[in-house]
């Protein structure tokens, strides 16, 4: 790839200056410049505006300096031993075992972290492990990633009540009092076995068991409220958090909220290392959970004549295998990383960035006053994180299609995210798509992957599947959010059959 620096629009200072007026505290934030230049320069060198954090982080580039540095200085071997390699390994996993309780502010006594390969072997790990029933149901909201709806099918083959918690339409919240009425009334009865009702929220639709919930939306942004934890855990339920999209950009105290089960995900979080993941579990969930496999490194003991096994007691009997015990010690070096920014500087960034978008796309007017930008979700920065979905809509008010316009993003130096970010459901009540409309191309033997499926949904229903999202993060800068804004600027006035179709063998051409 061609290395290009980044030029410096002629109408960026006054646009800053208007941005720093309404957001004077982003100046306390200056420190994060100064690392987009040392740490993350790759970005201006290559004149790339990177708005996909909720996709993955950035790694610094001390990250990789420090890492390669404690792998070329020392000797690291399985850590399933007691020989002096392993022993080092074995050190360096423990450390950083340390610092994602200390970092989470999780009490040793109280937590424990699993390593995993990502947020989604988490969850599966919780799901897999669960003791679903009769007796124990699965409440989960409409708003999750595809990774918690998937603990369904554990629920499911195991007889379990399946129950959906309806959003809001209007701002793609929880719906609060009916899902309240779905926590307390679970006690009173249960729905039929291996039920799945999305939307519905009467008492009594599940049994208490796991109740999951992002704390933030990886569609849409909107944080939901932590004190679903406790209200939850009064009528008897555990907690599953997804804390995936929340992490990166916000504090989660766990010595104040206590969720049973949390997934976290390193590489959202600062880039580097990929494939390694997070379980947070209480201690008092080592009893509740039911392993149904084991392997190497999960056991104590296990025997082929003896017929039997005792699972470690600890982390180690969900770590299935040999953990990337070369990688892990990078989580503690990012862990630092984010620590000297401190997250309440970065969470002061991100939050006057999205804000400004927020603010600057909703004004956004084709000539004739219709909108040119659909925001799904709040439009203020109460209760939402840094991550904003949206639609571009011509002068006639149809959709720009989301492919052409990741085409056309690409061919600005822009990274930007298309599609439903692997939440459905957020994005069928976004859209006011309803079961019946869905449920036939499920039902469809062959199935049929996201672009089919949106275009056939356009062509029989004139509605819309997917959208467009940006989210901001550790270098993230007022530059890249103008030169966003810019882009999607040069819509205006255009119609979506000016702009046409994703091209399929050719580069796309830029807005004309």
């Amino acid at each position: 790839m061609r290395t290009r620096i980044a030029a410096t629009p002629p109408d960026l200072d006054p646009a800053l200056s208007a941005f720093l007026a309404a957001f004077p505290s982003y100046a306390a934030t200056r420190r994060l410049d100064e690392l987009r230049a040392t740490e993350y320069g790759r970005l201006d060198r290559h004149g790339h505006v990177y708005l996909d954090y909720t996709g993955g982080g950035l790694y610094a580039d001390s990250q990789l300096r420090r890492h390669f540095a404690l792998v070329v200085a020392g000797v690291f071997g399985n850590p399933h031993s007691e020989n002096l390699a392993s022993r080092a390994s074995t050190d360096g996993v423990e450390r950083a075992r340390a610092a994602v309780l200390r970092f989470f502010n999780a009490s040793p006594d109280e937590y424990i972290a699993v390593f995993t390969l990502n947020a989604s072997g988490a969850l599966k790990l919780a799901g897999e492990a669960y003791p679903f029933g009769a007796g124990r149901g699965y409440l989960l909201t409409v708003d999750n990633h595809n990774s918690v709806n998937g603990i369904r099918e554990f629920a499911r083959a195991k007889g379990a009540s399946i129950t959906y918690a309806p959003l809001a339409p209007h701002d793609l919240r929880i719906d609060r009092s009916k899902l309240s009425a779905l926590l307390s009334g679970a006690r009173k009865g249960a729905a039929s076995p291996g039920a799945a009702s999305p939307g519905v929220a009467s008492p009594g639709a599940a049994s208490p068991g796991l109740f999951a919930y992002p704390a933030q939306s990886n569609f849409s942004g909107v944080q939901h409220p932590l004190d679903l934890i406790d209200e939850a855990h009064a009528s008897g339920w555990h907690v599953l958090l997804d804390a995936a999209a929340f992490a990166p950009t916000n504090g989660l105290d766990l010595g104040r909220w206590k969720p049973d089960l949390a997934a976290i995900s390193f590489y959202k979080m600062f880039g580097y290392p990929t494939g390694i993941g997070c379980l947070l579990m209480r201690r008092a969930m080592l009893s509740t959970l039911k392993r149904p496999w084991f392997g190497g490194g999960t056991v104590r003991i296990a025997s082929v004549k003896g017929d039997g096994h005792h699972l470690a007691p600890d982390a180690r009997a969900y770590e299935d295998g040999t953990v990337d015990y070369l990688g892990v010690p990078a989580v503690e070096i990012g862990l630092d990383h984010l620590s000297s920014i401190g997250i309440e500087t970065l969470h002061s960034r991100v939050a006057s960035l999205t804000a400004w978008a927020l603010d600057r796309l909703g004004a956004l007017r084709h000539t004739n006053g219709k909108p040119c930008v659909r925001v799904h979700g709040p439009r203020r920065m109460e209760g939402r994180g840094a991550a904003v979905a949206f639609n571009l809509l011509d002068r006639d008010g149809a959709f720009f299609d989301i492919g052409r316009v990741e085409e056309m993003a690409n061919c600005a130096g822009i990274s930007l995210r298309t599609g439903c970010f692997c939440n459905p459901g957020a994005g069928e009540v976004a859209f006011g798509l309803e079961a019946a409309q869905i449920a036939e191309y499920i039902r469809e033997d062959s199935g049929m992957d996201f672009d089919e499926l949106r275009l056939e949904i356009r062509r029989r229903h004139g509605l819309e599947v997917g959208a467009i999202r940006i989210s901001f993060g550790l270098a993230s800068n007022f530059a890249d959010l103008f030169r966003l804004l810019r882009f999607v600027g040069a819509f205006r006035d255009k119609t979506a059959a000016e702009i046409g179709m994703p091209a399929a063998a050719q580069p796309p051409r830029p807005l004309p």
